[in-house]
């Protein structure tokens, strides 16, 4: 069980006491992922890159700035007692960011270190234009960080979104067959997850098969499935904005020696890391030992990617099992997934998804380690 405080009033005296400590006397928030974490708010952020919406965020006041297009799917979504003031006035943001800091007399503004530049120069110009003194710092991923550590909110969520997921898995295995092509098997699998509850994907769907498996991100084909291939389902269900991860590798008819060979690898690398994880463990030392295990087996030039790495509201979330030192904490959500890619032959990828606990690994994933042979 996750330690940390649920919803969006735990959330927001996070970062209350963070702005107490770093003497801030407001946060402006744009990223939509944080601004979905801590609204609240579900099925209203569409993620587009556009950044339609502002948060001003005091020791007293919440305020969120939106438009038209957003303004009544807020008014739905934010809970009954939510602590947010929502507006749509129309008027530049950065000018409404610079008039909320003379209204509440702020003097030290912080900012995500992710802002765009042209918001940020607009924010300025709007405190000149203002007649105010403010200092702008950066957060440095201050948000990021917090929403490493998922509630029991976005625990629930995400174990949903992973139920979701292995039913696509088991079946997909009376799907597969030799005569499918790659966007045949991935429209049926996205297909089998909208049915059964997911209301978006988690992100761009990966099917590939014989030799496009040694390809880590390969983009789904025209390519027939023919009896000996690999194929290799790298996928995940969206559940009320929080996303789930998987990696399958699957084997069309009898494997060879070799592919049992890579498979077993695999298989038994991830399963050695997993018993190595723990909350305080440095994310480097896990995927190092990932590298050493593969390595040894004879195959370390041909694994070159990161273990793991959090997930959330977005795919790609702190922390991570990867070259840089960073510390995984109790209640971090984090994917495991070695690999090996023999280019021109094919290659093997197995990915859970779980939260860290004080002493070990619990994988939301359910669907088996074991190879899965398809009868053909």
């Amino acid at each position: 069980m996750s330690a940390a405080v649920a919803g969006p009033c735990g959330r927001i005296a996070r970062v209350r006491a963070l702005m107490e400590e770093r003497g801030y006397d407001a946060v402006v928030v744009r990223d939509e992922a944080n601004l979905r974490w801590l609204t609240g708010a579900e099925g209203v952020f569409d993620f587009t890159g556009e950044l339609p919406h502002a948060a001003f965020i005091t020791q007293q006041e919440t305020l969120l700035h939106t438009d038209s297009r957003y303004f009544n799917s807020f008014q739905e979504h934010l809970a009954t007692d939510t602590p947010w003031t929502l507006d749509m006035d129309v008027i530049d943001i950065p000018r409404w960011v610079g008039e909320a800091a003379r209204a509440h007399r702020c003097h030290v503004v912080a900012v995500e270190d992710t802002m765009e530049l042209s918001f940020y120069f607009g924010m300025l110009r709007a405190f000149e234009d203002l007649s105010i003194a403010v200092t702008v710092p950066q957060m440095h991923g201050d948000l990021r960080l917090m929403r490493a550590i998922k509630d029991d909110e976005e625990l629930a969520l995400m174990r949903h979104a992973q139920s979701i997921t292995d039913a696509a898995f088991q079946h997909m295995l009376g799907e597969i067959r030799p005569g499918r092509t790659e966007k045949e098997l991935k429209l049926e699998l996205e297909r089998f997850m909208f049915e059964h509850g997911a209301d978006s994907l988690a992100f761009g769907t990966i099917v590939a098969s014989g030799p496009n498996t040694a390809n880590p991100h390969a983009i789904p084909s025209d390519r027939v499935v023919e009896r000996g291939d690999f194929v290799l389902m790298d996928y995940g269900a969206g559940y009320h904005d929080y996303r789930s991860d998987m990696t399958r590798t699957v084997v069309v008819g009898e494997p060879t020696a070799k592919q049992r060979e890579i498979y077993d690898i695999v298989q038994r690398t991830h399963e050695t890391c997993v018993e190595a994880i723990h909350a305080g463990v440095d994310g480097r030392d896990i995927h190092m030992l990932s590298v050493k295990l593969i390595s040894e087996a004879g195959y370390g030039d041909y694994y070159g990617h990161g273990l793991g790495h959090g997930v959330g509201i977005d795919i790609h979330e702190l922390p991570n099992f990867g070259r840089k030192s960073n510390i995984v904490e109790e209640g971090a959500v984090i994917t495991v997934e070695p690999g090996i890619y023999l280019p021109g032959v094919g290659g093997v990828r197995l990915e859970d998804y779980g939260v860290v606990t004080r002493d070990g690994f619990a994988p939301f994933t359910t669907s088996p380690h074991e190879l899965q042979i398809i009868d053909c």
